[in-house]
């Protein structure tokens, strides 16, 4: 908690934006890690029929419904990546899943990508049924990055720089991450690039 806790002042003593990469290092005294680096599928496996592929530089997906799942466990990390999505398009990122070939909302953290969710109390930047966001941004037709820390019950996220996430919760303690590709409100495609992590 005392690390998470230095990291997340340190981000806002600096400023989110341009910073986080030093802040998270001094704070943390780890290195980041990248898992997907736009060449090859190397460390994730694909749970369901979404048509993941890779295109330039992206992880991509426009049909089907289903996952690519990091092969390592994750309990405390410090997870950015950036997302391109459909405004009618339904995504998430999935945190600490505690069954890596069953990826539901019901037994892991689902940081939402759903500008258009027909229940709008968790739509983009909120946590699936344990946090609201605390802001309403519209991710649709752009690129977006996504922070994710996690120490222990500390959930924090942070979506375009700004803090959407801020809780505590014990629910889910380890395990891998999932990105999704699922059924949203109309036809559409999800890309993410650039994915890191980070021990804390």
């Amino acid at each position: 908690m005392k690390r998470v806790s230095a990291l997340i002042s340190a981000l806002a003593m600096m400023g989110v934006a341009g910073c986080t990469q030093d802040a998270a290092e001094q704070a943390s005294g780890e290195s980041w890690t990248t898992l997907f680096d736009g060449s090859s599928f190397e460390g994730w496996k694909q749970l369901g029929d979404a048509n993941w592929r890779l295109d330039e530089g992206t992880f991509l997906a426009d049909s089907g419904a289903g996952f690519l799942v990091s092969e390592s466990s994750y309990g405390d990390f410090h997870l950015k990546l950036e997302f391109w999505i459909d405004p009618d398009a339904n995504s998430g990122i999935f945190i600490r899943c505690s069954n890596p070939n069953e990826v539901t909302a019901e037994n892991s953290y689902e940081v939402n990508i759903f500008d258009k969710r027909p229940d709008p109390t968790y739509r983009t930047g909120g946590i699936v049924d344990f946090a609201p966001p605390l802001s309403t941004i519209n991710s649709g037709g752009q690129w977006n990055t996504y922070e994710i820390i996690a120490e222990g019950p500390r959930l924090f996220v942070t979506l375009n720089d700004t803090v959407t996430v801020d809780i505590e919760d014990s629910t889910y303690a380890e395990g891998p991450f999932a990105l999704q590709y699922g059924a949203g409100v109309g036809p559409g495609a999800v890309r993410f690039r650039n994915v890191e992590i980070m021990p804390l």
